[in-house]
């Protein structure tokens, strides 16, 4: 049955016969197992304290502790491997059997005991064994692989936490004042990283171009794209920046909204080579006078909320930038008045959900300003933002979401 002393299974044969010990020791140690005797249940456990047995072959009746009585004491002591234990009983009733087994027994023989069936409990007890041993190298392995697992993911999420520090950096002011008007941006993705961009930049000392954006899909290949759009609308360097020309003067201006739009389709397909696209709305906005000149290409309706508390949705819709090479671009004008509050946003607030998978909507987002249109600047993002967690029940979004407000009080001062 065994053929190699060195792979030799420890056998504990524990009955109060002498007899019967030496009877089944012989057995066992012709077919190649390592065999210990024991006299009665307490020296068993002694020995199985000390040095484990593969196999426990334990007689029922025996003095002061029983075969079921040992069994499951056996079951209870410590150890890294599996113990097969065999009960020896001459008992043969249904019950008398369950009782035993579901002590904690693996199987049993009837006594007086046939070779031939304790070789086969044998062998099944060693394919038992076997399969035992498999299932704890692999799960070894399994916890290994997901220790490694772990060490990676706690060292990408490093990177992440990182790349989600570098990505808000894009945002370099949250808040800007221009006098008699103000600008307040919100950035909040929905993961790490995501793909929503906002910001300003001074077209002159009259003028300011605001600018929201969406890139396709999220994770760190939208965040780069994003990363890629910030420096084509750079708010620090005028000549990197594609929304701005200059003139003979050598003095800079801004293109139009629907010119930028079609700069940036250009470029899409030219040098970003990629098979993301983007929602962008950009606004051009005259600081002495509140008139302004806006470009929406595929991203959701700007809201203007007026000092009466009207809603007005503004844009001609139009496609997304980097989708159609041969796409076209609209612009539409618009006046703000004293009081009045523009709105860009992201789909991460049109398209938020509630628990009943309810969406938030234009209508539902015209509410939350009306309702919050006491408030301003950065406090306004803060309460809409609180409304709208309150609305999906829930303080993660499921998408990104970002904002521009632009808050005009009257024509700034010319100097």
């Amino acid at each position: 049955m065994r053929s190699s002393p060195a792979a030799q299974r420890k056998v504990l044969v524990v009955d109060d016969s002498q007899m019967q010990r030496r009877i089944l020791s012989a057995m066992l140690t012709k077919w190649g197992y390592a065999v210990r005797e024991a006299g009665g249940a307490k020296e068993a456990l002694d020995i199985c304290v000390v040095d484990p047995p593969d196999f426990v072959l334990s007689d029922w009746m025996m003095p002061g502790m029983n075969g079921i009585e040992f069994c499951a004491i056996f079951r209870a002591i410590p150890r890294e491997s599996y113990g097969y234990f065999i009960l020896l009983t001459s008992k043969s009733s249904t019950e008398e059997v369950a009782a035993g087994l579901d002590a904690g027994a693996d199987d049993y023989l009837a006594k007086p005991i046939s070779p031939d069936e304790l070789r086969a409990r044998m062998a099944a007890g060693e394919r038992i064994l076997g399969i035992h041993a498999e299932l704890v190298e692999k799960n070894r392995l399994v916890t290994e692989t997901l220790g490694q697992i772990s060490s990676l993911y706690d060292s990408l999420d490093r990177d992440l936490q990182e790349a989600r520090k570098l990505q808000q950096s894009l945002v370099k002011e949250r808040f800007r004042s221009f006098g008699s008007s103000q600008v307040s941006l919100l950035l909040r993705p929905s993961g790490h990283v995501g793909g929503d961009l906002v910001g300003f930049f001074s077209i002159n000392s009259d003028r300011v171009g605001l600018f929201g954006i969406d890139v396709s899909g999220h994770g760190v290949s939208s965040a780069l794209m994003t990363a890629r759009l910030a420096g084509f609308l750079s708010p620090t360097s005028p000549d990197q920046n594609v929304a701005m020309m200059e003139n003979e003067l050598g003095l800079y201006d801004a293109i139009p909204p629907a010119e930028l739009a079609a700069t940036l389709n250009r470029l899409a397909f030219t040098e970003l080579e990629t098979e993301h696209y983007f929602t962008l709305a950009y606004a051009d906005l005259d600081l002495t006078t509140g008139a302004f000149t806006l470009v929406q290409a595929g991203h959701p309706h700007p809201m203007i909320l007026r000092a009466s508390g009207a809603i007005e949705i503004i844009g001609e819709g139009g496609m997304p930038v980097g989708l159609v090479e041969e796409a076209s671009f609209e612009q539409v004008s618009g006046q703000l008045n004293p009081g009045d509050k523009l709105f860009l946003m992201s789909d991460g607030l049109t398209e938020a959900m509630d628990p009943n998978g309810q969406m938030l909507d234009e209508d539902g987002l015209a509410a939350l300003l009306r309702r919050n249109a006491s408030t301003r600047g950065p406090g306004f993002l803060e309460a809409l933002t609180w409304d709208l967690s309150e609305y999906a029940g829930a303080q993660d979004f499921e998408d990104d979401v970002s904002t521009v407000l632009f808050e005009f009080d009257g024509p700034k001062a010319i100097n």
